[in-house]
């Protein structure tokens, strides 16, 4: 069995098929055909198919992709819908509350809904018919170094046909040793290789922790006779109900085309109820009789999960090191109080690609050279936009009245608030130890019967509808450090939180009923990469690595 690696040199390497690294390789093709300097470039995208990991809410300021491709419209940009007026409201149990005035970062009139998975497929088939070589199914393993161990010089794929036992199968294939001048990493957040690079090059030395949300989306199928026939507005917010005043997070509901909604819940990590389940909450939220009326008659049709990079401008790591730099939400580009980030990711690979341009034409490929990225990013619009919510997640996180003094400040300060900048906790480090006498992880029937299969759905369904494959015979990409921990000390301080957080239902606790001995059971064929695991579990036992290449979701739409 021949296991010597491939090697394939490019000048230019991108990391994700995502927003950022697609409009960064647009950019950087374009740029060099107006200075007509013939690059390779190259793009790689752990998922299927581009798109079949891409998730968000979406609602796209469309100003990045206006200076990337003017006339998107004509050339067939796939927008469902265009925003016609905001909705604002404040639930309570049972009711809804019109929010009179709807705060600046939230107002959307004329911006475009998308689905981001058809969006960034779009962007795949410009950025080929310029020039890029796009590689969806290939996963980067591995950062190359070189000698020195601090310059980039690429990405090693994983391999594929690799056996539970950790040892090649038959079908095996070796990863492929990809090099380039530069790598720009835009895996989304919390992304597996920039983790080995912050812990290699300690590139967040002196900034703030990032911190995260998870949303939980779905698009529904609604009947012909729908809300957003007759309603105002097709662009719906929501807070309150059911996570309350103290946690972070809350919903919406946007109009897409063909009958059809996004739905989606998010929740700030920074919560401290350790028996807080994120997809019970998601259910709530779609069970209240304002939401339930938006969506009667639905069919839930896709569902999915992810995290989302939103401790704003202090938690930004340092963009460029030697033969690399880091975009979109690997990097923490996202408007927290907006709740969007594909223009700002976008706008930080377009930026990028700027910068790689200069540095070939310096011939010089240091950090130094391409700190250029920094000095463009500091003088852009994203940042401007960064800066103003730079402390607003802080805020977010606080309790009682005083949350409330802090957001009120930064209104009035331009985001600068009572103070600047304001510190903020590890969302690992939140959790509070849980009440004695709380034994049961289980759901009981009557959580049970709120799922009829069909506008209510289990997690289970959920994965079904996410169109998640993995292979069953790989090893578990989920790596868990200590797992006696996970029945001891996780246990009876906080019930295994990752029974409750994830919303895939890829962690179970297991109890035998003769000897009440607990045992961590993965159900790695589950997980839907959003990620959580790695951010909130309180020991920080939990690694999440990349599965085979092509693994994972298989979003269509959302």
């Amino acid at each position: 069995m021949n296991k010597e690696r491939e090697k394939i040199s490019f000048d230019v390497l991108f990391v994700g098929g995502g927003p950022a690294c697609l409009a960064g390789a647009i950019k950087l093709m374009q740029l060099s055909k107006k200075k007509n300097i013939s690059l390779e470039v190259a793009l790689i995208e752990k998922g299927a198919d581009i798109g079949s990991n891409a998730l968000s809410g979406a609602i796209l300021n469309p100003v990045a992709l206006k200076e990337l491709i003017p006339d998107f419209m004509e050339k067939g940009c796939p927008v469902e819908a265009i925003v016609k007026e905001d909705e604002f409201y404040f639930l309570t149990g049972t009711k809804h509350y019109c929010i009179p005035f709807t705060p600046k970062y939230m107002r959307n009139k004329g911006f475009c809904i998308i689905s981001l998975s058809r969006l960034t497929k779009w962007l795949a088939g410009i950025a080929e018919e310029l020039g890029v070589n796009i590689f969806p199914g290939f996963a980067g393993s591995e950062v190359l170094y070189a000698l020195d161990q601090k310059t980039v010089t690429g990405v090693r794929t994983g391999d594929k046909g690799i056996g539970k036992d950790g040892l090649p199968k038959g079908n095996f294939e070796p990863g492929i040793d990809l090099s380039a001048k530069v790598t720009l990493f835009g895996e989304g957040a919390k992304g597996s290789l920039m983790q080995d690079i912050a812990k290699k090059l300690d590139i967040s030395s002196e900034k703030m922790p990032q911190v995260f949300e998870t949303g939980i989306k779905e698009v529904i199928q609604l009947p012909e006779n729908n809300y957003f026939r007759t309603g105002n507005g097709n662009d719906i917010h929501m807070f309150g109900y059911p996570l309350g005043f103290n946690t972070p997070g809350g919903g919406f509901v946007y109009e897409m085309e063909d009958n059809k909604a996004a739905l989606g819940f998010i929740i700030g990590l920074s919560y401290d109820n350790p028996m807080l389940d994120l997809y019970e909450e998601f259910i709530k939220f779609k069970q209240h009789p304002f939401v339930s009326k938006i969506i009667a008659g639905g069919k839930v049709i896709e569902q999915g999960a992810r995290t989302v990079s939103t401790g704003g401008y202090y938690t930004i790591p340092r963009l460029a090191i030697d033969g690399g730099m880091f975009i979109g939400g690997n990097a923490a580009m996202q408007n927290t109080p907006g709740l969007k980030g594909i223009h700002l990711s976008m706008k930080s690979g377009m930026l990028a690609a700027e910068a790689s341009m200069e540095a070939f034409e310096k011939n010089d490929f240091s950090r130094k050279s391409l700190n250029y990225y920094s000095k463009l990013f500091e003088k852009s619009w994203a940042k401007e936009e960064i800066f103003e919510g730079r402390n607003f997640s802080q805020a977010l996180s606080k309790k009682g009245p005083i949350k409330l003094i802090h957001l009120g400040a930064q209104h009035f300060t331009k985001g600068r608030g009572v103070c600047d900048s304001m510190p903020v906790e590890e969302d690992c480090k939140t959790l509070r130890a849980v009440d004695s006498g709380i034994k049961d992880l289980a759901l009981t029937d009557s959580d049970k019967k709120t799922f009829d299969g069909v506008l209510y759905v289990d997690k289970l369904t959920g994965v079904y509808l996410s169109r998640t494959m993995h292979r069953e015979d790989q090893p578990c990409h989920i790596l868990i450090h200590d797992k006696d921990l996970c029945v001891t000390n996780c246990f009876e301080t906080y019930r295994c939180p990752c029974t409750r957080f994830c919303p895939g239902n890829v962690y179970e606790i297991e109890i035998d009923e003769k000897t009440s001995q607990k045992k961590l059971k993965l159900n790695p064929s589950n997980c839907l990469h959003c990620k959580t695991c790695s951010v909130k579990d309180p020991y920080e036992n939990i690694t999440w690595t990349c599965p085979e290449g092509g693994d994972g979701p298989g979003y269509t739409m959302l």
